[in-house]
């Protein structure tokens, strides 16, 4: 009857300007959809050239080698006897589009470009493409001519139209357009469309799957129709991760679902599903008929090929299924461990140095690079190829097999506890007891002589010696002292992740992790150029209450029971000279406020777009059971003080896995000045009449109570 359609959508692990390993990649997934019997295959936004090219997108090459590539796919056997669905930059008539190629047995059907483009937070997209605003309407394309040898064609149709083949419809979606307020999906859907596809270029954010999932579900929940959706998963080259979650969806239930996290650079869904379910969905839903009745159509390019096989009775079909979603503390282990694996093969490095101090946050870190061997040991137990030969390559043995966490941790993973006076043998026993636990190879160093060296230039060159508060000294010399031994750690750091694969006699160079959380950066409680700088960092976006909450999970999950210690201990700097030998600086003291409220300066700040006034008008509500107007208006100027004074160290801050949409990322995402008055004097004295205000009202309030 041919009702049965088989499907194909997929995740890749595409990478910027790697037209090589991209080809590949697409080419695999093509043959695994085919052997599946898939006759159509979805493939991610923009997997030509992969999408994070940035300003490689003004340059000739990129649009000449995505051809190049097409060129490759479409005199490839096998992208043969099925519709392919890729996506590359074109320029048409001198303007360039983000697009979607649509090609069967060397022909290409339609090219589509995005409607609507991404362009906020990490996004932007109108900096290098326009829009397609011209609703249903086509345009001829004039090829290139190393595609019209191969396809015959001298023109192919450019703009918003739906494919018809012989037995169903299909329409097109770009990852935003799904996201849009007007998607395409619902006009398409009331003028016969029954397939929806939407290739993505969706970054993971933690909490943000089900949103997606949501959207895609929805799409098809009102309207009726199968929605199939693509997705790039892994590190392209920048601070993102691409997330997969491939999946296919129908009348609302999800019926195939692709993974979020894992080391595959190639994941391929295929789905089974009947259209008559969609038609019969679609015949009861009288609102949405009634309006299918007045749409404008879209223009129709016929196909003369079905996703169906004419005798399909007995062909099984796919049943909804329930989502599983990942819980937060699994995304932190998962996601920014399989962008270290990403960053680590493609670096061609051969592992990593943290400074362990014994705290939390590198702690964490450290917890996440042991995920990050538990990940490739359980790839090369399931028999991936591609992690195992990356193993072996970085570690220099081609005979090794990760089979042990541990084992392989220490052979890519080096953690050094540079101690100073200031420094607590609490904090020395646990981050050695914590890289047992883990199997790092851990140094224990003692930075006090380049401490002493360097202070010794200064008081040669200006016959002063700066002293710690405690010993009489000034704010300007306490904090001096501190920063000395900060960044002498970050050179140090930096030596030893250079040289000492050498001095063990192996090869190659290690890179340096920093471990500063987004609310420290945030608030700029850290020195420039200390620890915190470094070529990576996988926690620079994750908040501290999720950081202590995931040490609790690799508590439970990995058995690592050094960290009970290190999470009953609060969080310093061990910057100061100690206290009876004991620490007498914490963290939420110097900072002047807590983790918890940096965490809602952050949201309000980032997410709910307040300044200092806003900001303050939210809070006076929020915390109004825990204070008073006048205590959140001096909570609030401290922290935009702090945060304005220290903002200039976001221009150098390290590059981080973005994992918080309040990040104070300076590159892409939190784009601000850093130079500010910092004063905000204006800003400040509508609070303060704001405050009055209400102390004015409270007062009389209070006396008629008395009364």
């Amino acid at each position: 009857m041919g009702r049965a359609v088989t499907v194909a959508t997929c995740a890749l692990n595409q990478w910027a300007l790697d037209f090589e390993g991209n080809l590949e990649r697409i080419l695999r997934s093509i043959d695994i959809a085919r052997s599946k019997g898939a006759r159509y295959r979805l493939g991610p936004e923009l997997e030509i050239c992969g999408y994070g090219c940035s300003d490689h997108y003004y340059e000739s090459d990129t649009l000449l080698h995505s051809f190049q590539v097409l060129e490759k796919l479409l005199e490839s056997p096998t992208t043969q006897d099925i519709i392919c669905d890729v996506g590359m930059p074109v320029l048409h008539r001198n303007v360039r589009y983000n697009c979607r190629v649509i090609f069967l047995n060397k022909k290409i059907l339609l090219i589509r470009p995005k409607i609507s483009l991404a362009n906020a937070g990490n996004y932007r997209e109108l900096r290098w493409f326009t829009p397609w605003s011209k609703a249903r309407h086509v345009e001829e394309y004039f090829l290139p001519r190393i595609i019209q040898e191969v396809t015959g064609q001298e023109t192919v149709p450019f703009g918003d139209a739906v494919l018809a083949t012989k037995d169903t419809c299909l329409g097109t979606e770009i990852c935003e357009e799904l996201w849009a307020p007007n998607s395409p999906h619902i006009e398409m859907g009331l003028d016969g469309v029954e397939i929806f596809t939407n290739s993505s270029g969706s970054h993971h954010v933690l909490r943000k799957a089900h949103a997606r999932v949501d959207l895609v579900n929805s799409a098809t929940a009102k309207n009726g129709g199968i929605y199939i959706l693509a997705n790039q998963k892994g590190c392209d080259g920048d601070r993102l991760y691409y997330d997969g979650c491939a999946m296919i969806s129908m009348n609302g239930e999800t019926v195939a679902q692709g993974s979020q996290f894992s080391l595959n650079d190639v994941e391929v869904l295929v789905a089974t599903l009947d259209l008559e379910d969609v038609r019969s969905y679609r015949a009861e839903i009288s609102s949405r008929n009634l309006a299918a009745s007045k749409v404008n159509p879209y223009p129709r390019i016929k196909v003369n090929f079905a996703l169906s096989c004419p005798d399909d009775l007995a062909v099984p079909t796919c049943m909804p299924i329930q989502w599983r979603h990942h819980s937060p503390e699994e995304e932190i282990s998962l996601g920014p461990a399989c962008w270290l694996w990403d960053y680590l093969r493609r670096s061609k490095q051969a592992g990593f140095l943290l400074p362990l101090s014994g705290g939390i946050d590198s702690s964490a870190t450290a917890c996440i690079v042991y995920s990050m061997c538990h990940q490739v040991c359980l790839a090369v137990k399931n028999g991936n190829a591609d992690v195992l030969a990356d193993a072996r390559r970085i570690v220099n043995d081609e005979t090794y097999i990760p089979e042990d966490p541990q084992e392989f941790c220490r052979r890519v993973f080096t953690t050094c506890y540079m101690a100073s006076e200031n420094s607590s043998q609490d904090t020395c026993n646990r981050a050695k007891l914590l890289a047992e636990q883990i199997g790092s190879y851990h140094i224990n160093l003692n930075i006090d002589a380049a401490v002493k060296a360097v202070v010794g230039i200064f008081n040669v060159v200006t016959g002063r010696t700066p002293r710690f508060s405690v010993y009489g000294g000034s704010s300007r010399e306490n904090l001096a002292l501190q920063n000395v031994q900060a960044r002498i750690r970050m050179v140090l750091a930096y030596l030893f992740a250079q040289l000492t694969l050498w001095a063990r006699g192996m090869p190659g160079g290690l890179l340096v992790l920093g471990s500063a959380n987004v609310d420290e950066s945030l608030r700029g409680y850290l020195t420039k150029y200390d620890c915190s700088s470094a070529d990576i960092n996988p926690i620079g976006g994750i908040s501290k209450t999720d950081l202590k909450n995931f040490i609790h999970y690799c508590i439970e999950n990995f058995q690592l029971t050094a960290l009970r210690s290190i999470m009953s201990a609060p969080p310093t700097a061990e910057l100061e000279p100690l206290v009876d030998g004991q620490v007498a600086q914490t963290d939420e003291e110097d900072m002047g406020m807590t983790y918890a409220e940096l965490s809602m300066y952050g949201k309000l700040r980032k997410i709910a777009k307040a300044g200092p006034y806003s900001m303050f008008c939210k809070l006076i509500n929020i915390w109004k059971e825990i204070c008073t107007p006048r205590e959140v208006a001096f909570k609030v100027k401290h922290f935009f003080r702090m945060y304005s004074v220290n903002r200039h160290k976001m221009t150098t801050l390290t590059p981080s896995y973005h994992a918080e949409n309040y990040s104070p990322d300076d590159n892409r995402f939190d784009l601000r000045p850093f130079l500010y008055n910092t004063s905000w004097s204006w800003q400040f004295r509508c609070i303060d009449k704001q405050v009055s205000k209400l102390e004015k009202k409270e007062g009389i309030s209070l006396v008629e109570d008395t009364d």
